[in-house]
């Protein structure tokens, strides 16, 4: 874990609960060339997948709904955030991780999703990256109904939606996953919706 510019000198688990919270004691060499010690909580999830689920004949894309309680701390009053489907890998690659993922969320057999991009969301404080992909899908691929499984605590509502509502509710600020947030703007920019 050290490199030329970070020396780890200690780290220490703060929690071991849901994930794995440390606080890591380190060295770092400055631009300047010297050495400074600092201390950093890093808050240990995994790497997730996240998908933008569209259907190019109907321009309808998939979202989720669930109730995310960090956000229900933080002002929002039903804690409910419109979400793209998402998962965090565990030990599937990436690939096999987000077909899961829609499998398990909204319902559909999806074989093929192509990954666009690669990005940390919190590197301030989460080691979380999350791997990004889109999907085309038809309604002949709903096989069940999706939610979420009962045994993760999941209670999710599929959404279905134009693509055009799904940015006016970007737009009103009704979306605020950055993780779908990103994702909406990558189809906006790639015309994958025409």
């Amino acid at each position: 874990m050290d490199s030329e510019r970070v020396k780890v000198k200690n780290i220490e688990v703060l929690s071991d609960n849901w994930y794995t919270l440390n606080k890591v004691t380190f060295d770092y060499l400055r631009n300047d060339g010297t050495w400074q010690t600092q201390i950093r909580e890093s808050y240990d999830r995994g790497n997730g997948a996240a998908v933008f689920m569209y259907n190019k004949t109907t321009k309808n894309v998939i979202l989720i709904q669930q109730f995310r309680y960090p956000s229900y701390e933080n002002g929002n009053k039903t804690g409910l955030l419109i979400e793209a489907c998402a998962g965090l890998l565990d030990e599937d690659d990436p690939e096999t991780c987000i077909k899961k993922e829609i499998f398990e969320e909204t319902g559909y057999k999806i074989q093929s999703v192509e990954k666009v991009f690669e990005a940390y969301m919190t590197p301030g404080a989460v080691t979380e990256q999350i791997h990004y992909f889109i999907a085309e899908y038809t309604d002949n691929m709903k096989a069940t109904t999706g939610g979420g499984l009962h045994t993760e605590q999941e209670d999710i509502e599929v959404l279905e939606m134009s693509f055009s509502e799904a940015i006016r509710l970007l737009n009103e600020g009704k979306i605020k996953d950055a993780k779908t947030m990103l994702l909406l703007q990558y189809a906006m920019i790639h015309n994958l919706v025409d």
